[in-house]
Formats: structure tokens, sequence, C-alpha cells
């Protein structure tokens, strides 16, 4: 199988999808002019013209409102966020509006809205280019969350992304984007809603997503090289809806979990699976749930200092020491 970047494996979702779905465009900040800040958009103008890839304004609240609007008619548009950090801004659109109009109004009309919001911690770009805020939307009835882990996966996932009649935010981790894997050559989808065990155990079960999945198989690669401990890795991939079922399965089998994100522990994702573990597998667990994530301050701008926030190989693996009563 070929290997190409993330970046190449998103770009690769559009252009398949904008060819079979001339409702389908894309728009936002330096994508026609600049291709993206990632590259993830390069060439799409000069395939398919400035009517359907739109530079825009500085100015989330209308790229996001302007997505409904054009949703609603009968279009699929895919907005993107620049940096996900910027998210925020369009919080009324995306919250009290997105989120919401399909229930309000009965079903009488579908949302085929995708937001993309590069997000995550990468070379310094310091406390307002580095956050990753899933948990912010994790609460809002009404949004499909997805967190692709490779370029096979984020093709994959877009693809399904676009084709649904829902509206989803698509976090991709910046530091992905230049990271290679294997991706098919004909046509494929990833199911939003279903986890993957993306590495086999019988120790200790490890849920994850996005960057995270990498950090998690090297961390389980070196616990069994140099204690023996066997780590079965379940990658999320979507957030909302959760895939239980897959995550329960592992922990039956392993009778111990540690829960990783590149969020902080305080209010992440994790606590809300670590929830649901608790009430679906309790009995299954041999020791308390451990979770991994960022230190609850903003991002440093300093290596050295980032380095020391962040969540690392070495921290998930003390965690799955700790999970075994080890350390």
């Amino acid at each position: 199988m070929r290997e190409i970047t993330f970046s190449q494996a998103t770009l690769e979702a559009m252009q398949e999808e904008m060819r079979r779905d001339d409702t389908v465009f894309v728009y936002g900040e330096d994508i026609a002019r600049q291709g993206g800040i990632f590259g993830q958009f390069a060439g799409l103008p000069e395939e398919f013209g400035a009517e359907r890839v739109l530079d825009t304004p500085i100015s989330e609240t209308s790229i996001v409102g302007t997505g409904l609007g054009a949703a609603l008619t009968g279009t699929r548009p895919v907005a993107d966020m620049h940096f996900a950090d910027f998210i925020g801004i369009s919080g009324d659109e995306l919250v009290n509006q997105i989120a919401k109009n399909r229930y309000m109004f009965g079903g009488q009309a579908n949302i085929p809205l995708v937001v993309r919001a590069p997000d995550g911690i990468i070379n310094s770009a310091a406390a307002q280019h580095s956050q990753s805020v899933e948990a912010w939307f994790y609460n809002v009835p009404g949004l499909i969350v997805v967190t692709p882990s490779d370029a096979e996966t984020a093709k994959g996932l877009l693809k399904s992304a676009i084709r649904l009649d829902d509206p989803v935010i698509f976090f991709e981790n910046k530091v992905l984007y230049r990271e290679k894997g294997q991706v098919p050559e004909e046509e494929y989808f990833t199911p939003i809603g279903k986890a993957r065990v993306v590495r086999d155990g019988t120790d200790c079960t490890i849920c994850t997503y996005s960057v995270m999945v990498g950090k998690s198989l090297q961390a389980a690669e070196e616990l069994e090289k140099e204690e023996g401990i066997s780590v079965e890795v379940v990658d999320l991939l979507t957030l909302k809806p959760l895939d239980m079922q897959t995550v329960t399965a592992s922990i039956k089998k392993t009778h111990h979990a540690v829960i990783a994100h590149e969020a902080p522990v305080t209010g992440g994702v994790g606590a809300e699976i670590a929830t649901r573990i608790q009430k679906e597998a309790f009995y299954y667990l041999d020791a308390p749930i451990e979770r991994v994530g960022a230190r609850d301050v903003p991002i440093p701008f300093s290596p050295a200092l980032q380095e020391f926030v962040a969540p690392n190989p070495n921290k998930v693996k003390q965690a799955v020491k700790a999970a075994l009563h080890m350390a």
C-alpha cells in the first residue's frame, strides 16, 4: 500500500468528494491563495475554481454562520477554522444554531456541515495556537465530534463526514499533517461512531485518540520490551458518538484502563469515558482508571516548558504502571 501524509490524505478526500458532488465546497482563511497553512487544500482552487474554493475575511462568526445557511439551502459546505483555538468565536453559531436547528424544526432540514479544526500542541506555537478544545463541544447535543489519528483514518473519516447529514466538528492534530501512513488507492470510508483496536494486549487497555494514539503505541511497545507488559490500544476515532462496545470489550479482557488525550486532564473527554467505563465495566476492573493529559496551564512558548506540560509516551507508561500497581 502506498504511503502519503495526513495532509495529502485529507486533500484526496476533498478532491474525491468535490468531483463526485458539485454541492460540496470549501472555504476559510488562506485556502485559495495559500492552499491552507498546512498544505491541506493545495491544488483545489486550480481544479474547482473560485466558486467552490473561497477565501474569507478573518471572521469565524461569518465563516461558520454562512455554513449553516449554505447547508440549509442544499449544499455541503466544508468550513476551515485555520486553528481550532479560534472556534470559540463562532460558539453561538455552533452551539445555539447549528447543533439545535434540526431538532428545533422537527427534522425538516438537514445540516450537512463539516467544520475542520486543526488543533494540538506544535513547535512552540504557545498558548493561543496549541489548544485541544474537543471537550468544549462534547457537552453539546447535536454535534458530532471526530478525531482521526493517521492518514488512513483522516481520509476515510473526512469522506464519511462530508456525506453525513448532520454537523461534524473534525479535529485534526497539527503534528499529524506531516506524518506519513499507508492509505488505500481505491475508494474507502471509515465509519463514524466506530472505534478500532490498533494493538492487541492482555494486561491493560489504553483508550485514546488523535495524536496520542501514536504516543500510546510507542509506550505500549516500550512497556512490552522493558517490563513484559502486554498493552491493548483502542483508537476511539469518534468521540461523539462514542463506541463504548469496543472499549468495554477490551477492558473485560485486560481488567485495567488508562485514558490518554492531549487536552488537559481536568474536564477533559477522558472524564466522561472514565465514567462510562465505571458504569459499564466496573466489575471487570482490578484497579482505578488512570488518566493522562496536559497539565492545567496554558501551553508555554518555551520548548522545555512545552515538553513539561504536554503528555508524552513516558507519562503514558507511568500511568499504565500505576494502573497495574507497579508505580
